[in-house]
C-alpha cells in the first residue's frame, strides 16, 4: 500500500489558512476519490474538502478546531500501490514514473541574493512537483509567484513552470530580484510605513464587551490594509434614474411571475458599470508590485450584507457575458445563497470590480474602501424623487424625477481622476440613457 497526503487546499483569492470544523471520517473509514473528508471554515465561507484519492483514511494530522495553513498536510490515506518513503501530495499534476524529481535543499540562492524554496511567503499554494522544479532551477518564490498559472484557482502547474523556464532560457523573461516584503494580504509593498500604536479603549461600568468573531477580525484587517496599501480618492455623479424606476415598475410583476425571481435595481445598475468598463479597460486592472495587470475577464464582485452584521463579496465571472434577466437571476441566487451560508470557494474568488450597494440601507452615497488587489470600487446611493430642471424643446421646466448618487472610489496609484471621475460619469450616462421600452 501507498501513503499520500490530504493536502489542505486553496480556497480562493487571499486565502491562506482554514479552520477545521469537523472531520466526516474516521480513521479506518473507506473513502471514495472526490468524496467529501471535513467541513473547514475560512474567514468568508465553510465549505467540505473532498478526497484527492481513494483508499482508507489512515490518520488525521489535524484536529477539529485547528487553524491549518493552505498547502499543510492535514491526513494520511493509504491507497493501492508500491510503497513510499514519504507520503506524495495530490496529483494537480505529476512527473512521468521513469523521471523522478530529485530532492533538494530547502532553501538555496539563484545568484541573485533571492532565496530559493522558502515557500512560507507565498500567496499560492504550489503543488511539491512545482517547488521541487523551482527549487532545481533556482527560481525564487518572488519569480515563482509572477508564472500565470492555468490550474484549477490560477494554480502553476508542471507545464506553466516548464514553459516558463524554457523561455527563461530563451532570454524572454526577467528573473526576479530579491523579494519584497509580503504584506498580510498576499501583496508586496517597498517601505511599508510601520502600523501605528493602537489606542487603548476605555471600559466604564455597565459597557458590554463583545469579542469579534473570526470573519469580523478578518475583515478589520483587510480594510486597514487595502487604506495602507492605495491612496484612495472618490469621485461622485448624480445620475437621473426615472426611465429605470418607470421601466421596472412595468416589468417587476411578469419577471416573478415568469422566472420566480425578483427583479431589482442592482443588475440594471451592474449592466451600466460592465458597458462602462469595457469603455474604459484601464480600471479593470490590479496592481502587482511596479506592475499593472490588465485583466481580461470583468468579474463584478457585489457586497452582500449577511444576517450576523458581517459582509462577504460573492463574484459575479464574466458578467459581460449575461443578459440582463441572467445578471439577475445570477444576483439573486449569491445573495440568497450568502445569507445562507452556502457560497462555495469559488464563489468569492477572481473579481476585478467591486459593487456596493449602500442605497439598500437608505443611504444616498458613501466612500467605499477597495477589495485588494482590485483597484476600484462603486457604491450605488438610493433612488429619491426630486425636483430637477428639464431641458424641453420648449424650454426648462420643473419635475420630480428619480435621482441617486454613484460613487466611486478608485487606488491613485494608478487611477487618476481623469479615468476614475470618467468611468463614473459614463456609467451615469448609461443609466441616463436606458432605453424604456426594451423587453427583459
Amino acid at each position: 500500500m501507498a501513503n499520500v497526503e490530504l493536502i489542505m487546499p486553496k480556497m480562493g483569492e487571499s486565502i491562506m489558512e482554514a479552520t477545521i470544523l469537523t472531520w466526516l471520517k474516521k480513521p479506518g473509514d473507506k473513502i471514495e476519490q472526490d468524496e467529501s473528508v471535513l467541513e473547514v471554515a475560512t474567514d468568508k465561507v465553510d465549505t467540505e474538502v473532498p478526497s484527492t484519492h481513494a483508499g482508507i483514511l489512515q490518520q488525521i494530522l489535524a484536529k477539529e478546531g485547528d487553524v491549518v495553513k493552505v498547502g499543510s498536510a492535514i491526513a494520511i490515506i493509504s491507497t493501492g500501490g508500491e510503497a513510499t518513503q514519504t507520503p506524495a501530495a495530490p496529483k494537480s499534476e505529476t512527473a512521468p514514473a521513469a523521471i523522478p524529481v530529485k530532492e533538494v535543499a530547502p532553501v538555496a540562492s539563484n545568484g541573485n541574493g533571492a532565496h530559493v524554496g522558502d515557500f512560507k511567503s507565498a500567496s499560492r499554494f504550489y503543488s511539491p512537483l512545482v517547488k521541487s522544479i523551482a527549487k532545481e532551477e533556482g527560481v525564487a518564490v518572488a519569480e515563482l509567484e509572477s508564472i500565470p498559472g492555468t490550474g484549477q484557482e490560477g494554480r502553476v502547474t508542471k507545464k506553466d513552470i516548464m514553459a516558463y523556464m524554457a523561455n527563461r532560457k530563451l532570454g524572454t523573461v526577467v528573473q526576479s530580484v530579491a523579494a519584497p516584503a509580503p504584506v498580510a494580504n498576499g501583496r508586496t509593498a517597498v517601505n511599508a510605513a510601520p502600523s501605528a500604536p493602537l489606542v487603548p479603549a476605555s471600559v466604564n461600568a455597565g459597557d458590554e464587551i463583545i469579542e469579534m468573531d473570526r470573519m469580523r477580525k478578518m475583515i478589520a484587517e483587510r480594510m486597514v490594509d487595502s487604506k495602507r496599501i492605495s491612496p484612495h480618492v472618490t469621485s461622485f455623479v448624480e445620475a437621473d434614474v426615472t426611465s429605470i424606476v418607470y421601466w421596472r415598475n412595468k416589468w417587476k410583476n411578469e419577471f416573478q411571475k415568469r422566472e420566480g425571481d425578483a427583479l431589482t435595481f442592482t443588475p440594471i445598475f451592474i449592466e451600466a458599470i460592465v458597458q462602462a468598463i469595457k469603455d474604459y479597460p484601464m480600471i479593470n486592472v490590479q496592481v502587482d508590485g511596479d506592475r499593472i495587470i490588465k485583466k481580461k475577464d470583468i468579474n463584478i464582485g457585489v457586497a452582500v450584507a449577511l444576517p450576523s452584521g458581517n459582509l462577504i463579496v460573492p463574484v459575479i465571472k464574466q458578467a459581460d457575458q449575461y443578459s440582463l434577466s441572467g445578471l439577475a437571476k445570477i444576483v439573486n441566487d449569491l445573495a440568497k445563497r450568502a445569507r445562507e451560508n452556502k457560497l462555495k470557494p469559488d464563489d468569492l474568488s477572481g473579481g476585478t470590480f467591486t459593487v456596493s450597494n449602500v442605497g439598500s440601507f437608505g443611504n444616498v452615497m458613501g466612500t467605499p474602501i477597495i477589495m485588494q488587489p482590485q483597484v476600484a470600487i462603486m457604491a450605488l446611493g438610493a433612488v429619491q424623487k426630486k425636483p430637477a430642471v428639464v431641458e424641453t424643446p420648449y424650454g426648462d421646466s420643473i419635475a420630480i424625477r428619480h435621482k441617486m448618487f454613484l460613487s466611486h472610489s478608485y487606488d491613485h496609484r494608478v487611477v487618476d481622476g481623469a479615468l476614475g471621475g470618467s468611468l463614473v460619469r459614463r456609467v451615469a450616462d448609461y443609466l441616463e440613457r436606458f432605453d424604456f421600452n426594451r423587453t427583459i
